[in-house]
């Protein structure tokens, strides 16, 4: 009789072989064709194993019961908040003899730019080079990005750093940016030969609500229509005024005008008011108080209350505005792209609040620098040194350019 003898087993072959598939895969990833083609698909797939570990797709509500204390005291180091680099235009208006402005006829086009088709999670990028073409500049998305957002999964490359990049990178022309515009103004400038930029809300279909950015290059009146450089869909986009008003109004109805320097008295003109950022300001918080009167239940509305107001260093009067905005309910993704209620909780002393919101927010999103960069500021003034130098050395990490990070770890005494 023949001893029986054990049956080999299979399992140390098959986890030979799956860790042999991970290191070849690994290493096909770190080619770079690989890596660009396969970097949007891994985040998206990351994205929703997030989405079902942390449900919901409306912002946090505000905590309940806290309440507002005091600024800062003296001496406690001020939040690195994102610049903003916008120099404002000289108050100076000029008068009706020195610019002659084009009354807007039925409709007008400017000549359309190449088209861009947009990267993952570059619509700003894409969207600032097809502006700067039409102004004979020779680049292209990746160009803007490589400056500014080098990392493909940062979700966000912010107004002020548009105008920035213009500023610093395509000096023979002019940017600025201001908030409360509305259809007619956009009228007249397009009418006047200048294309805009405007940033919107969008909804993408098995995505849901996110920011994007629009170039404006003709509008008709009768269709009452613009065109549209979408570097999401295509060139040569209708889109209609009440449409764009809608989905611009959660965006404080802000919009980037890039130009030639002779056209800054052109500009002045067109802007009337508006070219003093103050009284920019101060109309668009007056048109934020008004819709929210007019319409209590819209979130938008308190949330560009609350925007504007942080404008002024009202920031009491903000934080309640922006609870008010929270609980109402907003898309998560607001917090990608605008960082008012994490300044005026800040300012406030609601420390814990910004935490809350921003661990909310780099749950699902881990490459916000903005959020780490705030989340940095409330722990150190808490008292956790160590935790504001993770925050800030993660920042640094998702965006190297990130200027705000940099400054942040050499203002409390660390290395970068």
């Amino acid at each position: 009789m023949h001893p029986v003898r054990p049956r080999p087993t299979r399992w140390p072959w098959i986890t030979l072989g799956f860790v042999g598939v991970l290191a070849v895969a690994a290493g096909a990833y770190q080619v770079p064709a690989v890596q660009h083609r396969l970097d949007w698909r891994l985040d998206i797939a990351l994205a929703r194993v997030r989405a079902v570990l942390y449900p919901g797709d409306m912002l946090p509500t505000p905590a309940s019961g806290e309440v507002a204390r005091p600024s800062l005291s003296p001496g406690t180091p001020a939040p690195a908040q994102p610049a903003l680099l916008d120099e404002p235009l000289s108050t100076a208006m000029p008068t009706a003899e020195s610019v002659k402005l084009v009354e807007p006829g039925p409709s007008a086009s400017l000549p359309s730019p190449a088209w861009e088709n947009q990267d993952w999670n570059n619509c700003g990028p894409a969207t600032l080079a097809m502006t700067l073409r039409m102004f004979g500049w020779q680049g292209d998305q990746y160009t803007i990005a490589e400056a500014l957002k080098p990392n493909r999964r940062d979700k966000n490359m912010r107004w002020d750093e548009m105008v920035y990049y213009v500023q610093s990178h395509a000096g023979w022309l002019q940017a600025t940016f201001r908030v409360g515009g509305d259809i007619r103004l956009l009228i007249r400038i397009l009418a006047n030969g200048l294309p805009v930029i405007v940033e919107k809300g969008t909804d993408i279909p098995e995505y849901g609500w996110a920011g994007h950015y629009l170039l404006l290059t003709g509008y008709d009146d009768v269709a009452q229509t613009f065109t549209a450089q979408d570097s999401f869909v295509a060139a040569d986009q209708s889109v209609a005024y009440s449409k764009l008003d809608a989905y611009w109004q959660s965006f404080n109805r802000l919009f980037v005008l890039v130009y030639l320097p002779e056209d800054q008295a052109k500009v002045q003109a067109l802007l009337g008011p508006d070219a003093d950022e103050s009284s920019n300001r101060m109309r668009a918080l007056a048109t934020a108080q008004d819709e929210t009167r007019a319409d209590p239940p819209n979130a938008y509305a308190w949330w560009n209350l609350g925007s504007n107001l942080n404008y002024f260093d009202r920031f009491a009067e903000a934080a309640t505005a922006f609870d008010q905005a929270r609980t109402l309910g907003l898309p998560w993704r607001m917090i990608w792209y605008q960082f008012g209620p994490y300044r005026a909780y800040y300012n406030v002393g609601r420390y814990q609040e910004v935490i809350d919101l921003a661990d909310a927010a780099l749950r699902r999103t881990p490459q916000l620098e903005e959020s780490l960069i705030w989340r940095g500021w409330a722990r150190f003034s808490q008292g956790d040194r160590l935790g504001a130098v993770a925050d800030f050395r993660e920042a640094l990490a998702q965006n190297p350019r990130s200027t705000e990070a940099h400054a942040a770890l050499l203002s409390i005494g660390a290395t970068p």
